[in-house]
C-alpha cells in the first residue's frame, strides 16, 4: 500500500506534542497538528493511505505500520475530538469571559437538534409500535453517555406512571459507574450484548445506542445484537458516518462540532443527547395517552410538592374548586389518574381503578369506556 504525505487539515488548530511551534514558509510562527492523521482514499486502481503532517518536517514514505515515536496514528479524527479555535485560550480570560465561551458553545447545540428533528420523529413513532405491541424501550451507552440514559429512563415512571422496567438505561460498569468512573469497561463489544441478553431483550423491543463519537465498541456492540434479534435500533451520536450509524436503523446525529475543552463530550455533546432524550421520551409518552394537553395526567404524587401539582392538575381537567380537588384527590387514595376518572365519568373508586386497568391506565380511554358502556345499555 503506497504512502503519500499532504498538509494536514488540522494544522491552524493543533501544536507538537511538545508544545513546539515551527517556523512555516517565509519565517512565519505556525502550530502544527501533534497527531499524524490516516484517512483512507477512495480509488479503483489500488488502495494508498494518506499521511498527513506538516510539510515543513520530514516526509515518511514508509511501510505499515510504522507509529512515529512522539505521535498516535489513528484513522479519522472525530469531530467531537477536534480542537475548539474559538476556545484555545479560554484559558488565560477571566472566569467571565470563560463561561462566556462555553456559553457561546452551548448556543450551537439547539439549532443542530433541530436539523435532525425529522429522524427523531421516525425514531418516536418507531418505538411507539413497539411499546404498544408489549415491547420495552432500552437506552444503552458508557460514561456521560450511559449516565444520561439512566437519567432519562429513571424519570419516566414518576412523571407518567408507567412500569420501572418499560424504559430502561443501561450503561457499562453497571450502575456503580454512575458515581465512579469505569470508562475502560466501554471497550468490551461482548459485554454490551451480554448487558442486553441479561435483561431478556426480545425482538419486540426497541434500543437506543447513546455515543459522542459514535466508537464506542460497548454501545455497537449492544446495537449490533440488538437489531440482529429483530429489535427496532436507533443511535443518538454526534459525530457524521461513525460506526454506530452503520449499526443502527436510524440515526440521529445532532453534530454541535468541538468542544470547548476537547474531547470533554459532556458538554455540547452531552447536551445535545440530553435535549434528544427528552424529546423521545417526552413525546412517546404523549403518544400512549398518558398527558392531556401539556398537564401529566398519570403523574405520581409521591411527596408533598407533586400531590400539590396533582390537584391543581385536577383543577384545571374537572373545573373543580380547591377544596372539592383536595377532598377527590383523598377519596382517589393520591391517585390522579383515579380521581380524573371518578370526576369525569362519575364512577366510584373501584370502578375508575378497574377501567383504567383494563386500558393500560390511559385516563382518556377508561373514561371513553364508561361511555360506551352506557351507549350500549340505552341501546
Amino acid at each position: 500500500m503506497a504512502v503519500k504525505t499532504v498538509t494536514c487539515p488540522r494544522v491552524r488548530n493543533q501544536r507538537l506534542h511538545k508544545g513546539e511551534s515551527p517556523s512555516g514558509t517565509n519565517g512565519r510562527s505556525r502550530t502544527w497538528c501533534s497527531r499524524p492523521c490516516l484517512e483512507r482514499v477512495s480509488s479503483e486502481k489500488a488502495g494508498t493511505l494518506s499521511l498527513f503532517y506538516p510539510v515543513t518536517l520530514s516526509p515518511f514514505f514508509l511501510p505499515l505500520p510504522f507509529v512515529p515515536k512522539y505521535s498516535l496514528i489513528h484513522i479519522v479524527i472525530p469531530i467531537t475530538e477536534t480542537d475548539n479555535p474559538n476556545t484555545s485560550e479560554i484559558d488565560k480570560v477571566s472566569t467571565l469571559n470563560a463561561v462566556r465561551l462555553i456559553n457561546n458553545e452551548d448556543k450551537l447545540v439547539a439549532a443542530a437538534v433541530e436539523k435532525v428533528l425529522p429522524e427523531i420523529a421516525v425514531a418516536i413513532d418507531k418505538i411507539v409500535e413497539r411499546l404498544q405491541n408489549g415491547g420495552r424501550l432500552f437506552y444503552v451507552g458508557t460514561g456521560t453517555s450511559g449516565r444520561l440514559a439512566v437519567l432519562d429512563a429513571s424519570e419516566i415512571p414518576p412523571t407518567y406512571g408507567v412500569p420501572y422496567d418499560l424504559v430502561q438505561g443501561v450503561i457499562a460498569g453497571g450502575y456503580e459507574a454512575l458515581h465512579k468512573a469505569t470508562e475502560s469497561s466501554e471497550d468490551n463489544k461482548e459485554q454490551g450484548a451480554d448487558d442486553l441478553r441479561a435483561r431478556g431483550l426480545t425482538g419486540e423491543d426497541a434500543v437506543i445506542g447513546i455515543a459522542a463519537s459514535g466508537t464506542t465498541p460497548y454501545t455497537i456492540g449492544a446495537v449490533k445484537y440488538a437489531r440482529e434479534l429483530g429489535c427496532f435500533t436507533a443511535c443518538i451520536v454526534c459525530n457524521p458516518d461513525s460506526h454506530i450509524t452503520k449499526a443502527a436503523e436510524v440515526a440521529i446525529i445532532p453534530v454541535v462540532g468541538p468542544e470547548a475543552i476537547t474531547g470533554s463530550t459532556r458538554m455540547k455533546a452531552g447536551t445535545a443527547q440530553k435535549l434528544v432524550l427528552n424529546m423521545i421520551s417526552t413525546v412517546a409518552m404523549i403518544r400512549l395517552g398518558y398527558v392531556s394537553g401539556n398537564h401529566m395526567t398519570n403523574m405520581k404524587a409521591s411527596n408533598d410538592k407533586l400531590h400539590d401539582r396533582a390537584v391543581r392538575i385536577l383543577i384545571d381537567e374537572s373545573g373543580l374548586e380547591e377544596s372539592a380537588a383536595a377532598e377527590l384527590m383523598d377519596k382517589a387514595e393520591g391517585d390522579l389518574r383515579v380521581a380524573l376518572v371518578m370526576k369525569r365519568a362519575g364512577v366510584s373508586v373501584g370502578s375508575a381503578r378497574s377501567a383504567l386497568e383494563d386500558n393500560d391506565h390511559v385516563v382518556d380511554r377508561a373514561i371513553a369506556s364508561f361511555v360506551v358502556v352506557e351507549s350500549d345499555i340505552r341501546k
